[in-house]
């Protein structure tokens, strides 16, 4: 599947670029685009090495963690819940805490820390893979929940608005977090449809049933904070879990008589090879999503939905946000890049401003986080990934584009 999707942008990008040549006289873009995949393979490698420092340091803290036994604790009370979801993940292997700090790092709005904990844990489940080049079940759904995380605290999106002007920078916020919640909704239902995994289990439900009831418990306590009050205490709360993480993480092993300096040393090991190993998979991403961009095929598209939109005789307004939607999936930076562009061109509060905020924080980056996780394991063959994945993007954007209509409007 992805070398279709790979080979997809090529061909596609090169269609449009003929189109631009031909009828709209534009021999520019094919000088765009070479100069996009220059840029792109540039970008790739920068990528890749600023993840080394972060990768090994966050690798090294979880091999610390690991030595303290306090992995095999979370391990152990969430064995219940992935045992049914993943089957073939034994009670109490390594790669239910991975998936647990990688996923709690998400919901917290920790990109760069949850990247080192999501590769780690892709590589505990093909620990437990009879193909290493084909996906397992357990690492497709890891995927899906992976790209369609809820995030509690999207601070990023929220120091963006305040630096161009917004009157409440956290105007988007309880938006953003319905939008991404039901994105996650619709990738564990699709996926678990695909893989026939029973959700209508005591345990599941459980879990579930109390995750969403202290979702439902922090947006109300959030709701009463001002815009300065909740950034604050988003920061805090982010910062003093990541630094109680490591201090615990720290304490509890030299207790047990750990060597916590060789300890975290072998585990930042891990995480230079791991890095290095991920170049060739980004670079090959990164350059298909870079031409694809460059020669118009996203202004095509755009133009295309616009049209139907007005055929139909609906509100056209939502479109004008729709290029970080159709980016998120491909470029995290790009999808940035659009958002930043949607509130320049109609203003940071305008309905596009903030419906681009919204949907910049209502999924992640599928294509590239399929390319970096399953490219680190050596995973060819993705199966059902990209499809499952997109169907949480999808439920994330149409709930990101109904949201903002009930909030903004």
């Amino acid at each position: 599947m992805l070398h279709r999707i790979w080979l997809g942008f090529f061909l596609l990008a090169f269609a449009a670029a003929l189109v631009q040549w031909l009828l709209a006289g534009d021999a520019a873009v094919f000088q765009r685009m070479v100069t996009s995949l220059f840029d792109m393979a540039a970008l790739a490698v920068e990528l890749a090495i600023g993840l080394i420092g972060l990768m090994a340091f966050w690798l090294g803290v979880v091999a610390v963690g690991e030595a303290s036994g306090l992995v095999d604790r979370l391990a152990r009370l969430l064995s219940p819940l992935f045992t049914r979801l993943m089957p073939e993940v034994p009670r109490g292997h390594p790669a239910i805490s991975s998936m647990t700090l990688n996923l709690s790092a998400n919901i917290l709005g920790l990109d760069n820390a949850a990247t080192p904990l999501g590769i780690k844990a892709m590589k505990d489940l093909q620990t437990l893979n009879p193909h290493p080049e084909v996906a397992t079940n357990a690492q497709i759904l890891f995927l899906v929940l992976n790209t369609s995380s809820v995030t509690l605290f999207p601070v990023t999106i929220l120091l963006y608005r305040a630096q161009m002007g917004a009157e409440d920078p956290a105007a988007v916020f309880i938006p953003i977090l319905i939008a991404t919640s039901c994105s996650t909704l619709a990738g564990l239902l699709v996926t678990a449809w695909v893989q026939r995994i029973r959700l209508r289990d005591t345990v599941v439900l459980g879990f579930l049933g109390g995750a969403f009831a202290l979702l439902l418990a922090l947006v109300g306590w959030f709701s009463t904070l001002g815009a300065d009050a909740l950034q604050r205490q988003s920061s805090l709360i982010s910062n003093l879990l990541i630094v109680s993480l490591i201090m615990l993480f720290l304490v509890v092993a030299h207790r047990r008589a750990v060597n916590v300096y060789d300890t975290f040393i072998e585990g930042a090991k891990q995480g230079f090879e791991t890095a290095i190993g991920i170049i060739p998979y980004l670079l090959a991403m990164l350059v298909a999503i870079g031409v694809f961009r460059a020669s118009g095929a996203l202004d095509l598209v755009l133009g295309v939905l616009r049209g139907g939109v007005e055929f139909l005789g609906f509100d056209t307004l939502w479109v004008d946000a729709m290029p970080t939607a159709l980016m998120k999936p491909l470029s995290g930076s790009g999808a940035r890049a659009m958002m930043i562009d949607t509130m320049n061109t109609f203003g940071v509060d305008s309905f596009q401003g903030r419906l681009a905020a919204t949907l910049q924080g209502s999924t992640e980056t599928t294509f590239y986080t399929l390319a970096v996780y399953f490219g680190a394991v050596g995973i060819r063959r993705a199966r059902h990934a990209l499809g499952c994945g997109l169907a949480a993007d999808a439920a994330g954007i149409v709930a990101a584009i109904v949201v903002a209509y009930w909030f903004y409007t």
